[in-house]
């Protein structure tokens, strides 16, 4: 049976969801909606559908399964809202919303209509992170004790500038952390478990834009582990992003998308595996264009969270994340912010 997909957005990301959309067997993509109906005509040339001139329209259409939203960040709730309310499954790439009260209101309109609620947090599913996950998961790490986080991410002011909503409040909602680093708050979230409490600090520092380019915050998990996480768009030329996850066996070491290193003690104390450490002078040809581009090369990854939604359409299950989920990285930014404006930790719920 053939699973009839619509686009929210024509934008860089949008065209990452139709690259995916269309290499997996059965999906055809039935109409495409913009603001800007140019784009919107140009990716549903390139990838099939139709252009529709309204969000309404799109909508309506007949044969529809699922929508995945690429629209601005602030929008998301909104778009996602409106297609749950036909009964349509909704797919929306990170984060949810810019506010975990507009997460929640999204939550709870999928929830009202009985459809499916996702979120595109493709890292989950690069194979690297999920053998992290899986050693973690099987106790191999022991008892967590230390994460950082590094998003040292490289942005030009063009970036901003031939934007109308990147590092704007009320559609970016943030900026290094709300946009970039949601992916590593995410996978601190689902490898080390939940934040209790945080204190951060947020600056703008190299660009001209409404929110943050530069943000540290300290974490203390439920588990009582400690955390530190770095994220900025300002960090030139950009570096990889890197997880450094130590706990009671040992440590486990993520550079870009590679598990680099996998040094973990047994019973009786020896090292039982470790990763070779790429070398230096491989390091830049190594490094991944997302580090200093918004330009998605490699679709696969998104292509395993759109195949990931339609086993949970199909089968009634869960999602790789869910909405719930996908409100935990948005709140515990939120809860950096916070942080931020006061000069006090904050509690985070």
């Amino acid at each position: 049976m053939a699973i009839h997909v619509a686009l929210i957005g024509a934008g860089n990301i949008s065209d990452t969801h139709a690259r995916a959309a269309a290499a997996i067997p059965g999906v055809a993509i039935a109409g495409v909606y913009a603001p800007t109906r140019e784009k919107a005509q140009r990716l549903a040339a390139a990838h099939g559908g139709v252009a529709c001139d309204t969000l309404d329209a799109l909508l309506d259409r007949r044969p529809l399964d699922l929508v995945i939203i690429g629209s601005p960040s602030g929008l998301h709730a909104e778009h996602g809202i409106a297609a749950a309310r036909r009964g349509i499954h909704v797919l929306v790439e990170k984060p949810i919303d810019v506010s975990a009260t507009r997460a929640d209101a999204l939550v709870a309109e999928a929830d009202r209509a009985g459809v499916r609620l996702g979120v595109i947090f493709q890292d989950r599913l690069k194979p690297d992170v999920e053998r992290t996950r899986a050693l973690i998961t099987d106790g191999c790490l022991g008892r967590p004790m230390l994460a950082t986080a590094q998003v040292k991410w490289y942005r030009p002011p063009e970036y901003y500038r031939g934007s109308q909503w990147r590092g704007t409040q009320s559609l970016d909602g943030g900026g290094a952390l709300m946009n970039q680093g949601v992916h590593t708050v995410d996978l601190l979230l689902w490898l080390f478990g939940p934040v209790h409490r945080v204190f951060g600090r947020t600056a703008t520092l190299r660009h001209q834009i409404e929110v943050e380019d530069t943000a540290v915050a300290v974490l203390e998990f439920e588990n009582g582990a400690l955390g530190t996480l770095e994220a900025a768009t300002s960090a030139y030329p950009g570096y990889p992003r890197r997880l450094e996850l130590t706990g009671s066996q040992g440590t486990l070491v993520i550079d870009g998308d590679r598990l680099a290193a996998i040094d973990l003690t047994g019973p009786g104390g020896s090292a039982t595996a470790s990763a070779e450490q790429p070398d230096s002078a491989n390091a830049s040809a190594e490094r991944p264009v997302a580090s200093s581009s918004p330009i998605v090369a490699d679709a696969s990854a998104h292509q395993r969270v759109i195949e990931d939604f339609i086993r949970a359409i199909e089968t009634g299950g869960r999602p790789c994340c869910d909405g719930r989920e996908g409100r935990q990285s948005v709140a515990l930014i939120e809860a950096i912010y916070r942080s931020s404006r006061t000069g006090q930790p904050v509690l985070f719920e």
